[in-house]
């Protein structure tokens, strides 16, 4: 890969405690996700001896291939399940992650919380808001957000702690975070996973308190090949 990581991480974490500052966050409130679908374990490695502590996922079976190693070798490394679940992939996904941020419907909330019961396990769990209302995009609506928060809390008892979104592309993404950020103070979730490399900043400014950043730290990737 032909960028220098040292380089990209130092840029990114300097523009996240400049949009804390600018907009009158607590300095280090906002986490960092390094967003490592498809970059190599090798690459993953040096981003960890570069610091890295967090990072997120899209596929549980791109996890099992690249990270049994890697998390084997870091202790205390963190993995964020980013992209959409398949509920035949569930128990996969409470064995491997230690945040689940892309839970969006009843069926995939109960495969979870009885995985979570099976295996002793306490997965932190964010639902996923199709903010813009794109039929394309996975995520439940934000009308009826409320009714899978209850059920998650109070019908299966999941960890739940946030919401995430992906805005609409190619629009000013501020009016969705700000969506957002009203939603989950309605229902006291303190985490909102919002903004990614093109708008983490403005996530910031909105009350963003995770950033999901990848090609801006690992550049354009290409499928790694195993």
């Amino acid at each position: 890969m032909e960028f220098s990581l040292a380089t990209n991480i130092e840029r990114i974490t300097n523009a996240i405690r400049n949009a804390e500052i600018a907009h009158g966050r607590y300095q280090d409130t906002v986490t960092l996700v390094a967003a490592s679908k498809n970059v190599a374990a090798a690459d993953i490695q040096a981003a960890i001896d570069l610091g890295l502590r967090i990072f997120g996922e899209n596929r549980v079976q791109e996890v099992v291939a690249k990270w049994t190693d890697l998390r084997a070798a870091n202790p205390g490394v963190a993995l964020h399940l980013i992209g959409p679940l398949q509920s035949n992939k569930a128990r996969q996904a409470v064995a491997l992650f230690d945040v689940i941020e892309s839970v969006d419907r009843t069926k995939l909330a109960q495969e979870i919380a009885e995985e979570a019961e099976k295996q002793g396990r306490n997965p932190t769990v964010n639902i996923q808001v199709n903010i813009g209302n794109e039929p394309q995009k996975s995520g439940v609506l934000p009308a009826d957000t409320p009714s899978l928060i209850e059920a998650c809390r109070n019908v299966y008892h999941l960890n739940v702690q946030g919401l995430m979104c992906i805005p609409p592309a190619g629009q000013d993404p501020s009016s969705y975070f700000l969506l957002l950020k009203s939603i989950a103070a309605d229902h006291g979730l303190p985490i909102l996973s919002m903004g990614m490399s093109a708008d983490f900043a403005q996530a910031i400014a909105h009350g963003a308190t995770h950033v999901r950043v990848g090609s801006a730290i690992f550049g354009d990737r290409e499928p790694v090949v195993q």
